[in-house]
């Protein structure tokens, strides 16, 4: 069973999530304006691209913590955060390029021009 989850449209509030609620922010996200539930449609090889730069980037990260751990001069650990932003980015770009290709280009035939301003306030964010 695949588990798109982690590509759906939207935000949430965490804040408005109760303590004790067992569902992730990522399971909360949906598209207000749409009565089913969006789902991006990546091949398999871009998947694989995507989690594989975020296994990477997880494993960076894992080795700041323990840089961090061990007293390493700050420089080499913001050096290293510098690496995981870099490579963080570099996910989104993929991901960006990918959303326009496809999930944009179908909406937009479809006559869905709201995802000009939802594309417009994704890019904002990922330009901050």
């Amino acid at each position: 069973m695949e588990d798109n989850r982690e590509w759906e449209a939207g935000t949430v509030n965490v804040g408005e999530l109760a303590p004790d609620d067992s569902s992730t922010a990522v399971e909360a996200r949906g598209h207000e304006a749409c009565a089913t539930e969006r789902k991006s449609h990546h091949s398999d090889k871009t998947k694989s691209s995507l989690i594989s730069r975020l296994n990477r980037i997880e494993g960076q990260i894992r080795g700041v913590k323990g840089l961090i751990e061990k007293d390493t001069y700050c420089d080499d650990v913001l050096n290293q955060i510098s690496s995981i932003q870099s490579a963080l980015n570099g996910v989104g770009r993929l991901l960006l390029e990918h959303h326009m290709k496809s999930c944009v280009i179908e909406r937009l035939q479809e006559g869905d021009s709201d995802v000009v301003n939802e594309l417009l306030t994704t890019m904002n964010k990922l330009m901050k």
